[in-house]
């Protein structure tokens, strides 16, 4: 079984994939793992990946499908994987489907976890970590019981420089206008389910396995 985890930055995607893996047996694989994995063992793709993170852009479609195709490839994937936030791109969409079918294999269900962008941004500039320890906290949800203080080392706490507000609402935007497409493309499909991701960490959890077991309409 081949599950797609979709998701904006703050929406829990990743959390959520990870406890899909254990539940189902799946290995979850994500791009950014890929990348780091490919550069340590220095191999093509990862170089070629290497140049343009270096140069601060995006990573060519080609490649990370690229990536992607390889790793689905190996011996722990011949029951299937998570793919986590990827496809990124419609294009992406369409050379996995094509890869997969040449295969004889389909992508069977994809997951799109859904936050209001207010509620992602509210998530993403609340993210502050200590200096030293890397513990992090949440102005909202986990906030240290001393302001600027972590409670575990007393280090100083800090917010990265891509969860502050111009850099989260840019991120946000980028992501709306090139995933938008990717959700209709697998709602066309009817391989679609949208999970409320406004919900508790084991609600959203247990609202996504309900769902994975429903059939899917034609």
């Amino acid at each position: 079984m081949y599950i797609i985890i979709l998701g904006a930055p703050g929406a829990g995607k990743g959390t959520q994939a990870d406890i899909l893996s254990q539940e189902t047996g799946l290995p979850r694989i994500a791009p950014g793992d890929l990348f780091r994995q490919a550069l340590e063992r220095g191999t093509e793709s990862g170089l070629a990946a290497k140049r343009y993170m270096d140069a601060g852009v995006l990573v060519p479609d080609e490649i990370a499908t690229e990536m992607i195709l390889e790793r689905i490839a190996e011996p722990d994937c011949s029951s299937g994987c998570l793919l986590d936030g990827f496809p990124r791109t419609l294009h992406q969409a369409r050379a996995l489907d094509q890869a997969l079918e040449e295969r004889g294999e389909s992508i069977d269900k994809a997951v799109y976890i859904e936050v209001p962008s207010e509620d992602l941004a509210k998530r993403l500039t609340g993210r502050w970590l200590c200096r030293s320890c890397q513990t992090p906290y949440h102005e909202a949800s986990f906030p240290p019981k001393t302001p600027g203080k972590c409670d575990k080392c007393g280090g100083a706490l800090y917010q990265r420089s891509d969860d502050r507000e111009e850099t989260v609402r840019g991120r946000l935007s980028v992501f709306f206008a090139q995933t938008a497409p990717v959700i209709d493309y697998y709602e066309q499909q009817h391989k679609l389910l949208r999970v409320n991701g406004r919900l508790s960490i084991h609600e959203v959890t247990a609202e996504m396995m309900s769902a994975l077991k429903q059939p899917m309409s034609s």
